[in-house]
């Protein structure tokens, strides 16, 4: 979200001409590039013109509306198909490759054999009467295979080209519906996981499925021809191999009918994956602080398990449809060769090899080209039929602004008639109920009640993310809004604030001013161009919500839709910012205010009190305080009889995004050290380590030297088999004996009888298929148990490791490794190597062969070698940085997309749709960019190592035509067919080789994750393990305490020294990013700490994390709740019986609802636990602190954002159960810490006061002076509870 776009040079394939085209000599640049050094970002060319994601997205946008409208003008209840969308967009390009492809397979291969066959006429006949046209036949075999190569190089890169057009274009429109999507969709529908899953998988999936579509049609057609030719050769015996190769045609049928549910169930495991992933992800920090590692790493096995059940049944079916072509050809072949001896006749080789070349190009596009095909086409359709299902999810439909102010009658800025709201349309209950209101122009509302009553709902109405069942609202002008959860984006501070608006120097001064900024501007690095990482990292709490209100503000609107902006900001930062900012520079707009601070009601002109989705009273302060409206008991839960659908229905839609834990540091220091790390591309030539770690991960040593000798068994069997034709051929063409007249006799002269000759061939093609089966099963099981290790050790390295891995790393980059990375490695990465082994041994054996039979081809075959070797080291040079450069310019995409789903409320209120649409075409277009070239660099190798094949194929046909007796004619025969055969797969295999190595960078980034530095005695052992009951006391004691969140960063905490006394009480106060919460994640250890801490005299930094962290218990700022139920949230260990949780929900005034759930502890908590309100999240975590009852326990600023009645509870729990232990207290308002036994003040890193509040106001320091700016009745009130709570206490211990 910055507006400096960098400049990329020109991409030569942009005017390049028809040769460099068809040659593919425009991409010479990059390779001398790629092969002097490593490739850059800055490197990578522009994006083409018809490549751009603007350009792409506009196209299908508009194709799609257009479905939307055909299909709602019909009325017969037809949907709109995605397919239909991008076959209009791009159809006709990928038409015109099937026909290219059609001529190729249908006329130059059909023809190749033939020519073939009369070459081996020639060969077997008298040489000396020879004619012109066998040169003739040379020439056109040698020009057709040239043929070949062009059309199929230039076909596939097209076709992956429109394949990454489809791609780019899904994304553009993936992220148009998001833009859009409704709410409640979001919190029920769909999730963030499934979103990623998307972009990851499914569109990927989408981009490489047209390869081989056209062979559905094409292949049919082919082995038509091809049976007709062969049967006026060979006769009845064609029939009989071809029905063979017929009868495989519904197998692959069928196993492509088992795939289509399995592709869909894995991308849905997928999904369950990666949502819970993102759900740890962003509430690590909370995660670590109540040791739930265990727990969860159990929760993402478990889902790793049921997902690689699925893939491993996926991979194992797809590969037996892919290796039908290895033992199909040679199975009909030898029915052929069967058929037509039985049928009493005699082989030559014109037949035989005629037969074996017609089966090598039927292999090609029926065996291996049709069966991708079928499997292509249903990945392709179950893609497109989920992203079709994401696309007709239920959008917001927003009304056209009301032009500014109309001078009426009745003038009004909003106005609410009988509005009733719900989020889900079949819910029962309503959200918002007979909401009636009128607001004048440049009024100042104020809006309270307690939680879940509607006010965050209201507000969503008024920006009609709400849908209404009924009833209207009518506004009068532009709006702006601020969310409760502030929304920080990647990008500097004032890209922040400005968000896509003209730069207006004196107002952007002005804003910073009013929003109390200004300090902390000048404390930033490099002032307001200061980076802030991903959700504000390096942001204190306070600095978040000041960012977020200076955007709303700075943006000019009619009307100001504040969501509760006060409550991360402590006292006197408030007052400052309501009579500034809210009251002063927002004076004559009309602002609406959510708020539980009631000092700031008097100042408002109207008072709304929802409760219940319906606004209970309205009026000003005097008027409700005329009707007797004490505003403590106001903000009371009314309905303790809350139904189930009713807390289902009435989720505060602010805060539904996963939960964020940022370290909340001293400004200065903060900057410095969290600034976001950018994501390092691994440079240099791939670790042949690697290699050895993906097989070595599946920890199978004894399946893995069964799979490699089962391999080259089943690659000896095979060649044999290959070599026994030639043999029998031979001796079938020696056994003619001429008689008297010229007459030819047939006399057997083998060293074995026919009979026998047929039993071994038949025994070999057995062997063969039963070894196929075998090899891809045990191959499979291997590869699945790798790709489970690597995930649990990737997954167990970030459970482990430190918060500044987190600070530093923005969630997207992390969710790229377990989506996009690990995709990689389950579904490509094992055809990779199996497509590598299989074809490196078939090339080993073939040129053993060949070599054998005619020695003299070892010489043209090294030189091929060499030359092959040197172009594949060019080749990798390249394609490894570019492949590395594809995942690194991946990774801004999901960031982007993250951030966007946080913000997305404020995105809309501010209309900044196109801002954001036109950030991510710049990422997509950088991503493109490198996609791009990797097609092309990939072609173009694959493109010359093919030329040379068919250079070296012409040379040996020229050679045994001009040279005689260089072989026997059989020999001839299984020669030229063999090594057509392995020029097919050459490149193939060649290119694969490369793309393992760029496929292994998933590997690299999984294995960089699985050795993370970790937390330093993270685990427990005997030797440092505390007896169960510790700590008895809970004497806390920091000596000498320094922190800082990195080793090379700067200190936050500085000389912090005290001691606590059990059960003391201890409220912590200071100024927004002093380091109050640091001084939290000292005594967690969350970061690098230096001095020592001490809990009951035992220093923990002499005991295991796991055992001190588990005996504190923590209230966060925002409650933690993960998607499983309620029972695994309150007790993730299964320690505690039902009985103590009913006792810990009763505690906290939740066992009514729960218990009228039809669940009860078994209800379902949804992402981020949206079914429950704010204040009951909050609830739920007291409650697991009463569970576990520690001694010491950590309220980090945990009523800070919700209603007074709640807090009250807390409040109230908190010395009635934990009146034994010490409590540390982190609050904003004051009153909650005003009764503590002492108070710790924070400033700049730095304990500057302690010591009893009414002591600390009697020294009128830093304390007395944050009392003073709460405003004089509240400080008056502030002073009265500490000072009776000073002689009460002295009263207890006097007596």
């Amino acid at each position: 979200m910055n507006n400096s776009q960098r400049k990329y040079p020109n991409n030569p394939r942009q005017n390049a001409n028809i040769i460099s085209l068809l040659t593919f000599w425009w991409t010479r640049k990059i390779f001398k590039i790629g092969y002097k050094k490593d490739l850059e970002e800055t490197d990578l060319y522009a994006t083409l013109t018809q490549d751009k994601t603007s350009h792409l997205g506009k196209i299908i946008g508009e194709a799609w509306e257009k479905e939307v409208e055909s299909c709602a003008k019909k009325k017969n209840g037809c949907k709109p198909q995605l397919f239909r969308v991008l076959l209009r967009c791009f159809g006709i390009p990928f038409l015109l490759i099937g026909l290219a492809e059609a001529v190729m397979e249908l006329f130059s291969k059909i023809y190749q054999p033939l020519l073939l066959a009369t070459l081996l006429r020639y060969f077997a006949s008298n040489k000396e009467e020879r004619s012109n046209e066998v040169y003739y036949n040379v020439v056109g075999l040698i020009l057709l295979s040239v043929l070949d190569t062009f059309i199929t190089h230039y076909a596939v890169h097209y076709t992956m080209h429109i394949g990454l057009k489809i791609k780019i274009a899904c994304t553009a429109l993936l992220y148009q519906k998001i833009l859009k999507l409704s709410n409640s969709v979001l919190d029920n529908e769909t999730s963030v996981g499934q979103m990623v899953n998307f972009l990851s998988s499914d569109i990927t999936r989408l981009e490489t499925s047209l390869v081989d579509l056209h062979y559905i049609w094409i292949a049919p057609i082919q082995l038509i021809s091809i049976t007709y030719i062969i049967f006026s050769e060979v006769e009845w015996a064609a029939v009989m191999g071809m029905s063979v190769l017929l009868l495989f045609i519904p197998f692959q049928a069928l196993l492509a009918k088992k795939i289509t549910p399995l592709t869909l169930k894995s991308a849905e495991r997928s999904d369950d994956r990666l949502r819970l992933m993102n759900q740890i992800i962003t509430g690590v920090q909370v995660i670590k602080m109540y040791v739930w590692e265990i727990p969860f790493y159990n929760l993402v096995e478990k889902a790793r398990k049921r997902e690689m059940s699925v893939i491993k049944k996926y991979s194992i079916l797809k590969q037996l449809a892919l290796t039908l072509d290895c033992y199909v050809p040679r199975l009909c072949l030898f029915i052929t060769i069967l058929a037509y001896v039985l049928f009493g006749n005699y082989i030559n080789p014109e037949k035989v090899y005629l037969a074996t070349a017609y089966y090598n190009v039927l292999r090609n596009s029926m065996i291996f080209g049709f069966s991708l095909g079928l499997h292509q086409m249903v990945q392709a359709l179950v893609c497109i039929r989920r992203l079709q299902r994401f696309m007709m999810h239920t959008e917001i439909i927003k009304r056209k602004e009301e032009n500014p102010y109309q001078t009426i009658k009745e003038s009004f800025a909003l106005r609410l008639i009988n509005v009733n709201a719900k989020w889900h349309g079949d819910s029962k209950g309503y959200t918002l109920s007979n909401v009636n209101l009128t607001v004048l122009p440049g009024s100042f509302v104020a809006v309270v009640g307690q939680v879940g009553s509607g006010k965050s709902s209201l507000l969503q109405a008024i920006l009609q993310e709400l849908p209404l069942t009924n009833g209207s609202i009518e506004s009068r002008g532009r709006i702006n809004y601020i969310s409760q959860q502030p929304w920080i984006f990647a990008s500097s501070v004032k890209q922040n604030i400005l968000f896509g608006q003209t730069m207006d120097k004196s107002r952007y001064n002005e804003v910073i001013k009013v929003c109390q900024m200004e300090s902390d501007i000048d404390s930033f690095p490099q002032g307001d161009r200061t980076i802030v990482g991903e959700r504000g990292i390096n942001l204190s709490g306070g600095q978040r919500a000041r960012i977020n209100l200076a955007r709303a503000i700075y943006k000019d609107a009619d009307i100001y839709l504040l969501d509760d902006p006060l409550s991360a900001v402590d006292s006197h930062v408030s007052r400052r910012l309501v009579d500034n900012c809210i009251c002063g520079y927002l004076k004559g707009k009309t602002r609406f205010l959510v708020t539980h601070q009631l000092q700031y009601l008097q100042l408002a002109d109207q008072i709304i009190v929802m409760n219940n989705g319906s606004i209970e009273q309205k009026g000003t302060f005097n008027q409700l305080q005329a009707l007797g409206l004490d505003f403590m008991k106001l903000l009371k839960a009314t309905d303790a009889k809350c139904k189930e659908d009713e807390i289902e229905q009435q989720p505060d839609k602010q805060r539904q995004n996963s939960i964020k834990n940022e370290i909340k540091a001293d400004r200065e220091a903060s900057n410095d050290s969290l600034v976001e790390a950018r994501e390092t591309a691994i440079k240099g030539r791939m670790s042949r380590k690697l290699f050895f770690v993906y097989f070595k991960a599946s920890k199978k040593p004894f399946l893995i030297a069964l799979m490699m000798l089962i391999f080259i068994i089943n690659q000896i069997v095979a060649s044999g088999s290959d070599y026994f034709v030639a043999f029998w051929v031979n001796i079938e063409s020696s056994s003619w004996y001429e008689i008297n007249n010229s007459t030819a006799e047939f006399l057997w002269s083998g060293p074995l009888s026919r009979d026998y000759m047929m039993y071994i061939y038949g025994a070999m093609i057995a062997i063969i298929i039963l070894l196929w089966q075998f090899q891809t099963i045990i191959y499979f099981n291997v590869c699945m148990w790798s790709s489970i290790n690597l995930h649990s050790a990737m997954f167990r390295s970030i459970s482990r490791t430190t918060m500044y891995f987190y600070n530093i790393n923005p969630t997207g980059r992390i969710l790229n490794r377990f989506a996009r990375d690990i995709n990689v490695v389950d579904l490509m990465l094992s055809m990779c190597i199996f497509d590598i082994m299989v074809i490196g041994l078939i090339s080993i054996t073939v040129i053993v062969m060949i070599v054998a039979i005619t020695p003299w081809l070892a010489i043209p075959t090294l030189f091929c070698a060499c030359v092959f070797i040197f172009l594949r080291m060019i080749y990798i040079c390249t394609s490894r940085s570019i492949k590395r450069l594809e995942g690194t310019t991946r990774s801004p995409i999901f960031d982007h997309l993250n951030a966007s789903l946080q913000g997305l409320t404020t995105i809309r209120a501010f209309n900044a749709e196109n801002i954001l649409m036109a950030n991510l075409c710049s990422h997509q277009d950088l991503h493109s960019s490198a996609c791009f070239l990797f097609l092309a660099t990939s072609r173009a190798f694959g493109f010359y190592i093919d030329m040379i094949c068919q250079l070296y194929i012409g040379v040996i046909i020229v050679a045994f035509t001009i040279f005689k007796d260089l072989a026997v004619v059989g020999n001839i025969g299984l020669t030229i067919t063999q090594i057509m055969s392995l020029t097919n797969m050459l490149q193939y295999g060649i290119r694969q080789t490369a793309e393992l190595e760029s496929q292994m960078t998933s590997i690299e980034r999984i294995h960089e994750y699985s050795h993370l530095e970790e937390e330093p005695m993270i685990d427990s052992k005997p030797e440092t393990k505390l007896p169960d009951n510790w700590p008895t006391k809970g004497h806390v004691e920091f000596k000498n305490v320094n922190l800082k969140y990195s080793h090379q960063g700067d200190y936050i905490l500085r000389d912090i020294s005290f001691t606590v006394l059990p059960k003391e009480k201890i409220g912590i106060v200071g100024r927004t990013g002093a380091g109050k919460s640091s001084l939290i994640n000292a005594l967690f250890r969350l970061a690098c700490v230096e001095g020592e801490i001490r809990i009951d005299d035992v220093s923990t930094s002499a005991i295991a994390m796991h055992d001190f962290r588990s005996k504190i218990s923590i209230i966060p700022q925002e409650p933690f709740l993960f998607t499983d139920s309620l029972r695994r949230n309150l007790d993730p260990f299964d320690q505690y019986s039902d009985a103590m949780l009913w006792q810990a929900l009763q505690d906290v005034e939740l066992k009514e609802i729960i218990s009228e759930m039809a669940a009860g502890l078994n209800t379902k908590i949804s992402e981020g636990g949206s079914n429950f309100s704010v204040g009951q999240r909050q609830l739920f975590c007291l409650a697991r602190a009463i569970i576990k009852n520690n001694q010491i326990m950590v309220l980090d600023e945990a009523t800070a954002n919700i209603d007074p009645y709640t807090d009250s509870l807390i409040q109230q729990t908190v010395r009635t159960k934990f009146i034994n232990c010490t409590v540390f207290t982190i609050a904003h308002r004051l009153n909650t810490i005003m009764d503590s036994d002492r108070i710790f003040v924070i400033d700049a890193g730095r304990l500057v006061e302690c010591d009893h509040p009414y002591i600390l106001l009697q020294r009128k320091g830093y304390f007395y002076k944050m009392v003073q700016q709460t405003g004089s009745v509240m400080a008056e009130n502030l002073i009265d509870i500490a000072t009776k709570s000073f002689y009460k206490k002295n009263t207890s211990l006097s007596r």
